[in-house]
């Protein structure tokens, strides 16, 4: 009897943690986190796949990072190794103080200290923003999502390209729809526009959603 009640606290002990799925807990106050993936040079024309829309989103990209930064939350650039195009894009440069990873997965935690460094700073929600919207952005919410974080996708701060599947030529702008609505529809993720966000960004930064 004394060894099951033994492995039982145990076992709640762990279930307690963010890396058994439960970083935000009832009661919890709110603290969030920028995670902004892989906006990088490689990502815009003239260096590399050209996305569709990545102009525009790294520009709106740049409008939440300077929310975040007037309200002095946390912030978190990804980027991923490479030999061309690493540099981050102009209008996401990581300042002083500013959480800075490098990542060779898809998945911004694999491999990364990056859940380790959200649970030293109390981090219980994550505002992410990126690119590829279908790939490492993706990867970036469910992982997140699977690790207990409340997450909240800014739609248009976001970016992906054509796909082509067999014969199936797969437009950007359908590409990211379909993969912005399943993570809504599944449960990963709140999915707003920017518009939502520079409207009221209280709401998503210190409010319940």
């Amino acid at each position: 009897m004394k060894h099951f009640t033994l492995t039982f606290l145990l076992f709640a002990s762990c279930l307690s943690s963010p890396i058994f799925g439960l970083a935000f807990q009832p009661g919890d106050s709110i603290k969030t986190a920028l995670l902004i993936v892989d906006i990088q040079a490689f990502y815009f024309p003239g260096e590399g796949l050209g996305l569709e829309n990545a102009v525009q989103a790294g520009l709106n990209a740049g409008r939440v990072l300077g929310v975040f930064r007037d309200k002095k939350q946390t912030v978190v650039h990804v980027r991923h190794q490479a030999k061309k195009g690493f540099d981050f894009y102009h209008t996401v440069l990581p300042i002083e103080g500013e959480k800075v990873i490098t990542k060779t997965e898809v998945n911004s935690f694999y491999n990364t200290d990056l859940l380790q460094y959200l649970k030293v700073q109390h981090i219980n929600r994550l505002v992410i923003i990126g690119m590829q919207t279908h790939m490492c952005l993706e990867a970036a919410v469910r992982a997140g999502h699977d690790y207990g974080f409340e997450c909240v996708v800014i739609a248009d701060a976001c970016a992906t390209r054509d796909l082509k599947y067999g014969e199936s030529l797969v437009k950007a702008a359908d590409v990211h729809a379909s993969t912005l609505a399943t993570l809504a529809n599944g449960g990963y993720a709140r999915v707003i526009s920017l518009d939502q966000f520079l409207s009221a960004p209280d709401n998503f930064i210190f409010s319940a959603l």
